[in-house]
């Protein structure tokens, strides 16, 4: 299953590349394209030989050459380009995201697992991960109990996040042109763009959106370290940002709008600009958190909003 998921990824990636490639140009080498896509050359290989089967890709002597672009009808469903841990993550955010959970709100894995189509030690691997952080207390009978954490915690978090996102935005502007993440940026920069046009009745899907970019700008690090945390800043975020209804609409509103100044910066491949998109979205995001955790959560959370609003007008 893992081998099937890793190909049809590659797969979907190569996709990307060819969408920019005109018509009888030619595929980058096994090598390149196993260095570019982080996969083996027998998945290379594998990849290169269904193009060739779907004619999107042809030989011309010892090189590939692209024939046509890819249709929609192409690509591998995302649901089936996702490994189970990626999955049981999804599901598992939207289950919480889409509740009321509170500090000591018991989960029970076994029904977790049913819900979720996994299996439970899919889900027990989950929780784990967080486990040793004190978000999440292991109890008998495979039960889970939300633990919340402190503003020193979150505050300790934060500051890694930053330095994560920064260094890996800088990287982002660093990436090659034939890199298959600005097709992606620019896909998601339209997405922000179509639900800020929905934002009165779809603000609740801004989650996975923001979610799904901040991830993007990850990736662009390289770094198994700095990816593997994303998931624990992306839980503790995520789930804050939702507990927290207050202004909700209005704040994921000015979050698109600094998301898309960021992306513009991206694109423009200027790190002064990214650098100062990145702090200020991250500003943002580190006062919405902290309002999240506050007694007076009212107050403090129309007060960051305003200083939202304030930096992006």
């Amino acid at each position: 299953m893992k081998t099937d998921t890793v190909y049809k990824r590659a797969f979907n990636q190569m996709l990307e590349l060819v969408s920019s490639t005109p018509a009888g140009a030619a595929v980058p080498s096994e090598n390149d394209l196993s260095a570019r896509m982080a996969v083996s050359r027998t998945t290379v290989r594998k990849v290169l030989r269904q193009l060739e089967e779907r004619r999107i890709v042809g030989s011309h002597g010892a090189a590939k050459v692209v024939l046509r672009g890819p249709t929609h009808l192409d690509p591998f469903p995302d649901a089936e380009t996702v490994s189970t841990a990626a999955q049981v993550e999804t599901r598992f955010m939207e289950w919480m995201l889409r509740g009321d959970l509170k500090p000591g709100t018991a989960i029970n894995a076994l029904d977790l697992a049913r819900q979720f189509g996994v299996s439970t030690t899919g889900i027990r691997e989950f929780l784990n991960r967080f486990a040793r952080f004190g978000l999440i207390e292991r109890r008998p009978n495979a039960r889970w109990v939300f633990k919340g954490f402190t503003d020193d915690f979150a505050l300790e978090l934060f500051d890694i996040r930053e330095l994560f996102e920064l260094r890996s935005a800088i990287a982002f502007t660093k990436l090659p042109p034939s890199s298959p993440l600005w097709n992606r940026l620019r896909a998601i920069r339209a997405q922000h763009e179509q639900l800020l046009a929905v934002i009165d009745t779809r603000f609740h899907d801004f989650s996975d959106l923001d979610n799904r970019f901040h991830r993007l700008v990850h990736d662009a690090s390289h770094n198994r370290f700095i990816e593997d945390f994303y998931d624990v800043i992306a839980f503790i975020f995520h789930y804050h940002y939702q507990w927290n209804k207050t202004l909700e609409k209005q704040r994921n509103r000015v979050a698109i709008v600094e998301h898309l100044d960021y992306i513009d910066a991206l694109l423009g491949r200027d790190a002064a600009r990214v650098e100062v998109a990145c702090r200020r979205h991250l500003l943002s995001a580190r006062q919405t958190l902290m309002a999240s955790l506050a007694p007076d959560a009212q107050q403090v959370a129309e007060a960051a909003l305003t200083g939202s609003e304030r930096s992006t007008t």
